[in-house]
């Protein structure tokens, strides 16, 4: 035994709202499905994804920078209101 602990690194990701990069356990991952932005919690849906601290005010950066659709590499507008429903939810526990 050497002695030395292992120090593991945590994964970061940035957050399309605020550009802050954070450890990727404290954002929300978003995919899109069909023409929504859907919340993954849990981090299993399949498709490529897109980082938010699951805060209002980087959701509210995040739709008005259109960072959605370029972050998931989509054509067009994506509806945000279950992604929003969900972050008010979480937010206000």
């Amino acid at each position: 035994m050497s002695g030395r602990t292992r120090a593991r690194a945590c994964p970061e990701r940035t957050c399309v709202g605020c550009r802050q990069r954070a450890a990727k356990i404290g954002l929300l991952r978003i995919v899109a499905v069909e023409d929504a932005c859907v919340p993954d919690p849990r981090g299993t849906l399949p498709g490529r994804g897109a980082y938010v601290h699951p805060v209002p005010v980087c959701l509210d950066q995040a739709v008005r920078r259109r960072a959605f659709p370029r972050a998931l590499r989509v054509p067009g507008p994506l509806d945000v209101m279950a992604l929003r429903r969900y972050v008010e939810q979480t937010h206000s526990c």
